[in-house]
């Protein structure tokens, strides 16, 4: 598909971005910045990891997302025996055509929520390395293409460790955006459970379809960013790695990441260019989960429930680094 020109973008984008948002938000109330976070990794092509506390709303917001955009749909809840021919698919024989067949997994659609996606062992977990990164998978010495567009939607719970295998820097890296709901405010609690919902998100209307999310999706290239912009991003980069307290920074896949994630966020707000806010909100969510402690800095990692060490290195940089004008 051929990227539509900023003209048309600035025409179009907007009020197709605002229905999406208000869909989304008609199943998850109060959470305007996380919808917001969670449509800007959408529209950047991105994977999302959705890591908070049991009951805020993380696989309703997630399949508020799904239905939101005429897609397929799967669901997968993640167990420590679910093997990865659970998530690809399985060779059968087929005694009818004598002949072996491909029967796909749940992989093999537009959105796939990964419900709980630490509860499964590690070779679990690898099997959508692939797919995340490539929109493929191999089965089978054979590669096999994923529909577009294609998005995982991951959840974890960090508060309960028991029966958990915890993702590794690999994993973490090829998700665009780790965010975090948190509670409602107590005004949107009493809507909560005054007016409830349906649950899962099954009262969210469906107001794009595919085409029309890839072309949200393919106007994000054209929104612009200023060569001091880029600047900014790359001097934050370069901090993480030289930064004492951590002991990897951040990858040249995490810079694309954030450029990707901040273009997307512009268009979300109804511009054709980037601003440096875009970077200073985004920054936390996209770079927090790339980067590692140092040793000597693991114990107080450990000590946070939420795993914000990486997040908490970001805004100190953030906040050391001259925004540009």
């Amino acid at each position: 598909m051929s990227s539509l020109p900023v003209q048309r973008v600035t025409q179009i984008a907007p009020g197709k971005i605002k229905q999406l948002e208000n869909a989304v938000e008609s199943s998850i109330r109060g959470k305007t910045e996380a919808v917001r976070l969670a449509l800007t990794c959408l529209l950047a092509r991105g994977h999302l990891l959705i890591e908070d506390v049991p009951g805020v709303g993380k696989t309703t917001l997630a399949q508020a997302i799904a239905r939101s955009v005429d897609g397929q749909f799967h669901r997968l809840q993640f167990t420590s025996d679910m093997l990865p021919s659970d998530v690809l698919g399985v060779t059968v024989y087929n005694n009818h055509t004598e002949e072996f067949e491909f029967k796909p997994g749940p992989v093999f659609t537009n959105f796939l929520l990964a419900d709980e996606i630490n509860r499964a062992t590690p070779k679990t977990q690898s099997a959508l390395l692939e797919a995340m990164n490539e929109q493929q998978v191999s089965v089978e010495g054979r590669s096999l293409a994923l529909p577009e567009p294609f998005m995982v939607i991951a959840t974890q719970n960090p508060a309960g460790h028991q029966g958990t295998y915890p993702l590794p820097e690999s994993q973490l890296d090829r998700f665009l955006m780790r965010l975090r709901i948190g509670y409602p405010d107590s005004r949107s609690e009493r809507e909560i459970i005054r007016h409830p919902s349906a649950p899962h998100g099954e009262s969210t209307p469906c107001v794009l379809d595919r085409d029309q999310l890839r072309e949200l999706q393919e106007s994000v290239k054209q929104v612009t960013v200023d060569e001091a912009i880029v600047d900014y991003m790359l001097a934050i980069v370069e901090r993480t790695r030289a930064h004492e307290g951590l002991a990897l920074g951040v990858s040249p896949r995490g810079s694309q990441a954030l450029y990707r994630a901040v273009q997307a966020h512009a268009l979300v707000d109804g511009r054709t260019w980037a601003l440096p806010d875009d970077v200073k909100i985004l920054a936390p969510k996209v770079l927090g989960h790339r980067v590692m402690p140092a040793v000597r800095s693991s114990l107080a990692a450990r000590r946070q429930p939420n795993d914000a060490a990486g997040e908490r290195v970001i805004e100190e940089i953030l906040s050391q680094l001259i925004v540009p004008l």
